[in-house]
């Protein structure tokens, strides 16, 4: 059924992006198709127990948040967000028909594997215990970190003398991508919520593949490609600041000039 709901989700998007000419309008979905499928989860759930009702109260924070904040900006920017332009101007003339298969349906095919954890906290009706209180306190770090990096940076970039520089104080200190471990953050703790829950092994699964898209894929691995090539400053950043995991930045920060 979350597999079915997944691609009809995702279908249903892709004429909008026909008509936009923009397929960076599955991001704004990406979010709240999460909450649609929790919620999903809970109208056919047996019973909804107490870890049932606090999982669907925090993804749709989280979708609210994340979804709200995504589709702001992408009206702030007005067109398709500059990576998917780029595998449009690749992949030439076919391109709006091929994406219904390897952007749309893969998001679905993603959407339904992460969403793994999500779909056991409905699955299973079992007492709260401290792995539980582990998980909500993880994807509530998670929703915070992301909330606040994503604050921080709006706020920078909507600084006109903020113009080829680089976001280097705040969360932006300690990480190059705050906003991203934020994410996966919250992703492992749905996972040790779900597992609580009685869930199977193997939706571990689930925060793996979005860890390996937001640490070398579809995340920082991307920005990082590209950042460096929009922003001089940024290679001086990279030297004093962690990756991903919030570290105090290296001591260079002293004697180095922000940008």
């Amino acid at each position: 059924m979350t597999l079915s709901l997944a691609f009809a989700m995702m279908t249903a998007l892709w004429p909008v992006s026909l008509l936009l000419t923009d397929v960076s309008i599955i991001d704004i979905l990406w979010a709240p198709a999460f909450a649609i499928v929790a919620s999903a989860c809970a109208l056919f759930a047996v019973e909804l127990d107490a870890r049932a009702w606090i999982v669907l109260a925090l993804v749709w924070v989280w979708a609210f948040r994340l979804g709200g904040h995504v589709f702001r900006r992408w009206r702030r920017h007005g067109h398709e967000d500059y990576r998917y332009a780029a595998i449009r101007k690749t992949r030439g003339p076919n391109f709006p028909f091929t994406s219904l298969f390897w952007i749309f349906w893969l998001q679905a095919l993603l959407l339904w594997i992460i969403s793994w954890p999500l779909q056991a906290a409905f699955s299973f009706v079992t007492p709260l215990n401290w792995l539980d209180g582990v998980g909500i306190a993880l994807i509530v770090a998670g929703i915070t970190i992301e909330g606040v990096a994503d604050a921080q940076l709006t706020r920078f970039r909507a600084d006109p003398q903020s113009a080829g520089r680089v976001l280097d104080t705040g969360l932006w200190s300690w990480s190059r991508h705050p906003n991203y471990f934020g994410d996966f953050t919250l992703w492992w703790g749905f996972f040790l919520v779900g597992l609580a829950a009685g869930g199977p092994w193997w939706i571990l699964l689930g925060p793996v593949v979005m860890s390996a898209l937001l640490i070398h894929y579809s995340g920082a691995g991307l920005m990082e490609d590209t950042i460096a090539e929009r922003r001089p400053g940024y290679a001086d950043y990279v030297r004093r600041t962690s990756l991903f995991v919030p570290w105090p930045p290296s001591r260079q920060k002293q004697i180095s000039p922000s940008h």
